[in-house]
C-alpha cells in the first residue's frame, strides 16, 4: 500500500458465483414479505488486496486511453476532410491517481480574424473549473464522469508545450461535458470552410 496521501484504494474481489442471482432472489423476497435476508456472506476487510498509487495510475492510464482512442476514432471517421493526429498520452494526478486527463489530438487552426493558434484536444475523467494561473485544475469535481477541453498552446514541436494565454487567461478554447458537444467543437476548430462549418453547427 501507499505510504503517503489519505485516500487508500483496493481491488474488490470478484463475486461468488450465483451471488447476483442470490440478490435478485432478496430484494423480490423483501417485496414479498417485508422481510430483510440476514445470511448473506459478509466481505471482510482481510479480503481487501490493497492498491499502490502506482497501481491506480496505471489503471486509471489505460481507461483514460482507451477513451482517447475512441474519441479520436469518432472525429476522424466524421468527414475525410478532416482528419487530426493520433496523439495519446495521459497523466494523473499525484495525490489522487484514480483522476488523470488523456491528451487526444493536436492542431493548428485560424480562429476569428484570421488569427492562427496551435491548440491541443484533451479528456478528463472528472470535471473542474479552470484556472487562469498556473494551477490549471481548480475545484475538481467527480460529479461528472468525464471533461472535454480544448486548449491554446504555444512552444517548439520538440519541447514542451506551454498554454497560450494571449487568447484567454485560461487558454481554454472550449469546455464541455457533452461527449456529442466537444466533438463539434473539435470539428469545428478543424473544418477547412465555413460551408463545413455550418453543416457541423446542424449535427
Amino acid at each position: 500500500m501507499q505510504a503517503t496521501g489519505n485516500i487508500r484504494y483496493y481491488k474488490a474481489p470478484p463475486p461468488p458465483a450465483g451471488q447476483a442471482m442470490m440478490k435478485r432472489i432478496s430484494h423480490s423476497e423483501f417485496l414479498r414479505t417485508g422481510r430483510i435476508a440476514r445470511d448473506s456472506a459478509v466481505w471482510v476487510p482481510d479480503e481487501r488486496r490493497y492498491l499502490s498509487y502506482s497501481d491506480v495510475a496505471t489503471r486509471t492510464g489505460k481507461r483514460l486511453e482507451a477513451a482517447g482512442e475512441k474519441s479520436h476514432e469518432r472525429i476522424n471517421a466524421f468527414h475525410r476532410s478532416i482528419q487530426f493526429p493520433k496523439i495519446i498520452f495521459h497523466r494523473t494526478l499525484a495525490e489522487r491517481p484514480h483522476l488523470g486527463y488523456c491528451h487526444v489530438t493536436a492542431a493548428r487552426t485560424l480562429l476569428a480574424r484570421r488569427v492562427p493558434v496551435s491548440w491541443s484536444f484533451y479528456i478528463a475523467n472528472f470535471f473542474s473549473e479552470i484556472g487562469e494561473e498556473e494551477r490549471f485544475f481548480e475545484r475538481i469535481s467527480t460529479a461528472y464522469s468525464r471533461m472535454y477541453f480544448a486548449v491554446a498552446i504555444t512552444g517548439e514541436p520538440d519541447e514542451p508545450f506551454q498554454i497560450d494565454r494571449s487568447i484567454r487567461k485560461s487558454g481554454l478554447l472550449f469546455q464541455t461535458n457533452d461527449p456529442m458537444e466537444a466533438i463539434k467543437n473539435v470539428l469545428t476548430l478543424g473544418a477547412s470552410s465555413n460551408a463545413l462549418r455550418e453543416i457541423i453547427k446542424k449535427l
